[in-house]
């Protein structure tokens, strides 16, 4: 009963057609707004403690994707109990064997711009991108959330970035391990911040890599060095020209020579 239900909801377009891509109706809500109609058949999915892991998440990554308070509403209460979520691991990185729903979360969370001024949660979209960047110290995701904030979220939520680098910081100073690369993961978030305030950006990335460094965190340093500008990327990328493998000081040269 639950399968039919699924397939209903989210494996049949809004003609009634059946379809083998989920994308397909995630997309089309967006120029369609008989979606609206499957909104409360998604949250009994979502809700249902009898309906498989798989069909609940998905069931919330669409609720979000299409801005609506209720897969928002679900998003913080996972990001409040990481853990206790109900598909919390059901679906694992293959590099590091690690949860990643919260990577594909902060997708939803991001797409989601396209509804939120026709749905009125612009203040709650910002209120769960907040909630998952003080994950970032805790939770994988998977390269993404530094590139997913753009500049007028990343300005609203500066204080949160940096409050969550210095705490991920102090983690790693502490010898705490964590079954991902969090040095890495720091790094694209001040990477984001580089973009907008240069010499922060600098300060933080410098901050993880004085404690925590590899071949793979200093790649994804490199491009603070065009980002930041100004005589602090020329100063950071100097210092990655003395630590870096030969592929990460090609990079730098071509961004010292592009500034």
């Amino acid at each position: 009963m639950t399968t039919t239900r699924f397939k209903e909801l989210l494996y049949t377009d809004f003609d009634g057609r059946p379809t083998d891509d989920i994308d397909d109706v995630i997309d089309e809500a967006f120029e369609d707004p008989r979606h609206r109609e499957r909104v409360p058949g998604l949250v009994e999915l979502m809700n249902d403690p009898e309906a498989p892991e798989i069909e609940r998440f998905l069931a919330c990554l669409v609720l979000t994707t299409w801005a609506e308070p209720a897969g928002y509403e679900a998003v913080l209460r996972a990001a409040a109990d990481p853990e206790g979520t109900p598909w919390y691991d059901f679906s694992v990185d293959r590099k590091f064997s690690v949860d990643s729903t919260f990577s594909q979360l902060a997708v939803a969370v991001d797409g989601s711009r396209h509804l939120t001024e026709d749905k009125g949660t612009s203040a709650l979209r910002e209120q769960v991108f907040r909630a998952l960047v003080q994950l970032a110290d805790t939770q994988y995701f998977e390269d993404r959330l530094g590139e997913l904030i753009d500049h007028e979220m990343l300005r609203a939520l500066m204080d949160d970035v940096k409050d969550v680098v210095v705490r991920g910081v102090r983690s790693l100073a502490a010898g705490k391990k964590r079954r991902f690369d969090l040095p890495t993961q720091l790094v694209d978030l001040s990477s984001a911040v580089s973009s907008l305030d240069g010499s922060l950006g600098v300060e933080l990335a410098m901050s993880v890599l004085n404690v925590s460094s590899s071949p793979r965190t200093l790649n994804h340093a490199v491009p603070i060095v065009h980002r930041a500008k100004g005589p602090e990327a020329r100063q950071f990328g100097e210092y990655l020209l003395t630590v870096g493998d030969e592929d990460v000081q090609r990079q730098v040269r071509e961004s010292l020579n592009e500034a």
